[in-house]
C-alpha cells in the first residue's frame, strides 16, 4: 500500500534550491500525522549529502542516458521510475517551470489526481488537504485527491526551511532507461544569469515599481537602489515593463511570474487584477502611491500615501541602517 511522501528536489548550477529544504521540512510534519516516510526524488547527478539534514530518509537518484537532454519527456520518465521505486501516497513538488510541464504529463501517465499552485497543506484523517488560491487570490479552496496517488505542486516560500539537523539519508540509485519519444526535443544551450539577484519567483523579498516611475533612468535610481537596500529582488509592473523600464523577467502579474515573498514592496503600482493576481498571497504587502484610493491599499498591510521619488530615498536610507 502506498504511504509516505516524495519530495522533489530541483537543482541548478549543483546546488539544491530553496523549495527543497521547505517541502522537506513540511513533508517531515505531516509524515507525523499521515503515517509512513520522507524521501527525495533528485534527477541528473549532484551532491545529495544536504537533504538528509533537512527530513529525507532515503534519497532516489535518477540517472540514465538521455536525462542531459533537458526534455521533460525525459524528466517524466525519471521521475515515473522514481514514483515507481518509492510508491508513496504523495508527491510534493514545488511551483517551477519544470514541475509546471513536468506533472500534467506525470499525472496523465499515472491516471491520478493533482492540485496546483497550493500555498498551504495541512494532514486531516489520514489525508493531506492543500489550500490554493482562486479568482486571481481573491477566494482560497480546499481540496484534496481521491485517487491512491497525488500529486501536489507549492509556491515558493510558502513554508520556512527547518534548521538542518544532522541526520543522514540512504541514497538509492536509479538507471532510467529514456524512450526515443521521450527526446523529440533536446536543450541546445543555457545562459548563465547576469546578477547574482533571486529569481523572482523564488524571492522571499521583492520591491517592484510602476509605470509613474517615468522612465528607465529614473527606474533604475529608485527602484533598484532600494531592492538592494532591502536585500530584494527587483519587480514590475506589466505598465512599466511595456513602457520599456524593466525586462519582461522582472514582470509580476497574470501575464508575468506569479510570487509569494514574505515581503512585496509595491511603489506607484494601482493594484490593477493583473497585478494582484501575481503577488496577493505575500505575506507582507507594503504600498506606496500618491493617490489615497488606489486599489492596492485594499490589500495592503502596510499603506504609505506619497510620491514615491520621496519615500523611496528615505526607505532606503532607514534599510541601509537597519540591514547593514
Amino acid at each position: 500500500m502506498s504511504s509516505g511522501i516524495l519530495v522533489i528536489c530541483e537543482h541548478e548550477g549543483g546546488a539544491f534550491k530553496k523549495t527543497a529544504a521547505e517541502l522537506l521540512g513540511k513533508a517531515s510534519e505531516l509524515v507525523d500525522e499521515i503515517g509512513g516516510s520522507v524521501s527525495a526524488a533528485v534527477v541528473g547527478q549532484v551532491d545529495t549529502a544536504s537533504l538528509g539534514a533537512y527530513g529525507a530518509q532515503t534519497i532516489y537518484v535518477a540517472t540514465g542516458e538521455g536525462l542531459d537532454s533537458g526534455t521533460t519527456g525525459a524528466r517524466v520518465s525519471a521521475l515515473q521510475a522514481v514514483i515507481a521505486e518509492a510508491d508513496p501516497a504523495v508527491v510534493l513538488g514545488p511551483v517551477s517551470a519544470q514541475t509546471r510541464e513536468a506533472f500534467p504529463r506525470l499525472a496523465a501517465r499515472l491516471d491520478v489526481g493533482m492540485i496546483t499552485e497550493c500555498t498551504d497543506l495541512r494532514a486531516e484523517g489520514g489525508a493531506i488537504v492543500a489550500r490554493r488560491p482562486m479568482y486571481a487570490g481573491k477566494a482560497f479552496a480546499d481540496a484534496r485527491v481521491s485517487s491512491s496517488l497525488g500529486l501536489i505542486t507549492v509556491r515558493p516560500n510558502s513554508f520556512q526551511p527547518p534548521a538542518p539537523g544532522g541526520d543522514s539519508a540512504r541514497v538509492q540509485a536509479l538507471a532510467v532507461s529514456i524512450e526515443a519519444d521521450d527526446q523529440v526535443g533536446r536543450v541546445v544551450g543555457t545562459e548563465a544569469p547576469r546578477t547574482n539577484t533571486v529569481d523572482l519567483s523564488e524571492a522571499d523579498r521583492i520591491v517592484s515599481g510602476g509605470r509613474p516611475t517615468g522612465s528607465a533612468e529614473r527606474f533604475d535610481e529608485v527602484i533598484r537602489p532600494l531592492a538592494a537596500a532591502f536585500g530584494a529582488t527587483v519587480g514590475a509592473s506589466r505598465a512599466a515593463v511595456d513602457a520599456g523600464y524593466a525586462s519582461h523577467s522582472e514582470q509580476v502579474g497574470q501575464t508575468g511570474k506569479v510570487v509569494n515573498p514574505s515581503l512585496y514592496v509595491a511603489c506607484a503600482i494601482s493594484g490593477a487584477i493583473q497585478h494582484l493576481a501575481g503577488m496577493r498571497t505575500s505575506r507582507v504587502i507594503v504600498a506606496i502611491n500618491k493617490d489615497p484610493e488606489a486599489p492596492i491599499f485594499q490589500h495592503a498591510t502596510y499603506g504609505i500615501v506619497g510620491d514615491i521619488f520621496e519615500i523611496c530615498p528615505l526607505l532606503q536610507e532607514e534599510a541601509r541602517a537597519v540591514l547593514s
